[in-house]
């Protein structure tokens, strides 16, 4: 098995070095060249796209002789192996002509994931399936329309994962090595024999095409490529999972492809929290994320290699399962993928993170909440102005608020209202009441405040002045929902002002000429 493995891995690589030459040139003389028109694009000059047709051709070669050295070896001459070996080449190689063909002409997500969705039932229908997942369910089998589930989603999630991350020279089809060394090497230990031969000539291919691949490319992968890699690390991870071990069978596969996986599921809840649709490309992947901090192109390549590398050793500390291993994989795991993710700086997930650190300060947010609306409620039933300020001593004092203004516009005869309060300033026709917590008062005066403003304006469409709040500039998010002081609190506090003043002044009339203004200081 060891020369036939060896054949097939050089018989992929020679072949591949040889075909991308040839598939380069023919894709450049008849124009099917990607040009840099959209943005997300990262090269300057247009490249063929049909990489992925070199690959395939050199692993039809390699299947070819695999299937010859069967019918000649006792060991592998069987239906069951041929069979199995076609359950396979079949669905992808439909799924490596809608990659070429959307190189050619382009397809939409829908079409492609149909076809992939019936590529996916066709290895469902040949026996590739997930009957169960030990880790959640223990040994009972899914009822099979959920099985049926499970693995289409499977086979369209990796198959999807390697297209994603093709956004750089010779990205996508290194970490795929990676990963298609991993499922060898599983193989080798737990079998079958069919999954070896499969993925060392596979990996013999990506490894010849990356010669022309690597940057500076001069071809490009291409949906050709990337799609028939991910579907065949798919359905080849699903015909070993049911030969190995239950931790070797679920956990290898999905750690082994981390960065695909990782960068799919970064996308989705990215443009899930941004309320974009899923399918809309940009420029926030990992790749362009580490281009921004600096980086060259080859320079994000050999980290993304490094990063590819490190999943494939720790999928391999699961040969050997032990809940040492197991929790030691979760950790390095766990705190790589926060580390890095924190390192990249995407707004989504610090939206994301300051929502969180809300969510824990919700107690304090529905103290301060509470008070704001217990204050509107007591504003409707406030009987003279000096209950009024102490509505709102007692609303902001104990909120996040710093300090406020209450400018109130007075008309004739309401001064009365206020002359209990102490006289700080006077001018015509309005009132105003200042109030800052303790020690605040200097902060507040210089500049070193946000405000919001809010208008009086009563139910009787009667301006009674502005409440100007203020708050220092803090890291510390508002521990308040400023909704409720700029929905009903504005006209309630207005109307209270309307109704307390107005009945003063009719108690105790006053010319306009002898109006004028109080300035009251509150604690």
């Amino acid at each position: 098995m060891t020369l036939i493995c060896l054949g097939l891995f050089f018989t992929g690589l020679l072949s591949a070095f040889v075909l991308t030459k040839y598939v380069r040139d023919f894709a450049i003389s008849h124009g099917f060249v990607a040009v840099p028109t959209q943005e997300r694009h990262l090269h300057s000059s247009p490249l063929p796209r049909l990489g992925g047709v070199a690959i395939f051709l050199s692993f039809c070669a390699c299947m070819g002789i695999a299937a010859l050295w069967a019918m000649r070896h006792p060991a592998l001459h069987t239906p069951y192996f041929l069979k199995t070996m076609s359950t396979i080449f079949v669905p992808a190689a439909i799924v490596f002509l809608l990659g070429v063909y959307d190189d050619l002409r382009g397809v939409g997500p829908y079409v492609k994931f149909t076809v992939q969705g019936i590529a996916a039932a066709m290895l469902y229908a040949g026996g590739l399936r997930i009957v169960n997942i030990p880790v959640l369910f223990g040994d009972r089998i899914l009822p099979w329309y959920v099985g049926f589930a499970v693995t289409i989603i499977w086979v369209l999630a990796i198959t999807n994962a390697f297209n994603l991350i093709d956004g750089l020279d010779g990205l996508a089809a290194g970490s795929a090595l990676f990963s298609t060394m991993v499922v060898f090497t599983v193989a080798l230990l737990h079998g079958p024999a069919l999954v070896e031969v499969m993925t060392i000539a596979l990996a013999g291919a990506i490894l010849g095409f990356l010669r022309y691949n690597f940057n500076p490319a001069t071809i490009f992968l291409g949906d050709s490529g990337s799609l028939l890699i991910g579907f065949l690390l798919s359905a080849l991870a699903l015909y070993g999972a049911q030969k190995a071990p239950t931790i070797v069978a679920v956990a290898i596969p999905i750690v082994s492809f981390g960065l695909p996986i990782l960068e799919t599921v970064l996308s989705v809840i990215r443009r899930l929290i941004s309320g974009r649709p899923v399918f809309t490309a940009d420029r926030e992947h990992i790749h362009h994320k580490l281009l921004q901090h600096g980086m060259t192109h080859r320079q994000v390549v050999i980290v993304l290699y490094a990063v590819s590398a490190c999943f494939a050793m720790l999928s391999l500390f699961l040969l050997w399962p032990t809940g040492s291993s197991l929790g030691l994989v979760l950790a390095v795991l766990g705190i790589g993928i926060w580390i890095g993710v924190q390192h990249l700086g995407y707004l989504e997930f610090g939206e994301l993170a300051r929502v969180a650190h809300r969510t824990l300060d919700q107690p304090q947010i529905f103290v301060n909440n509470l008070a704001v609306r217990r204050a509107t409620e007591e504003l409707k039933v406030a009987r003279d102005f000096d209950q009024v300020r102490r509505i709102l001593l007692a609303a902001f004092g104990s909120n996040d608020f710093d300090g406020f203004d209450l400018n109130v516009a007075l008309l004739p005869g309401e001064i009365s209202a206020v002359e209990s309060l102490d006289s700080l300033a006077a001018r015509r026709n309005s009132h105003s009441l200042h109030w800052n917590k303790p020690g605040r008062a200097n902060s507040l005066n210089n500049s070193s405040a946000w405000t919001i403003a809010l208008d009086l304006l009563s139910s009787s469409n009667r301006h009674r002045g502005t409440l100007t709040v203020y708050r220092l500039y803090s890291t510390r998010d508002l521990q308040l929902d400023v909704n409720l002081l700029t929905a009903a609190f504005p006209t309630t506090l207005a109307d209270a002002l309307d109704r307390t003043l107005a009945h003063s002044a009719e108690v105790i009339p006053l010319p306009e000429q002898d109006a004028s203004l109080i300035t009251a200081q509150a604690g």
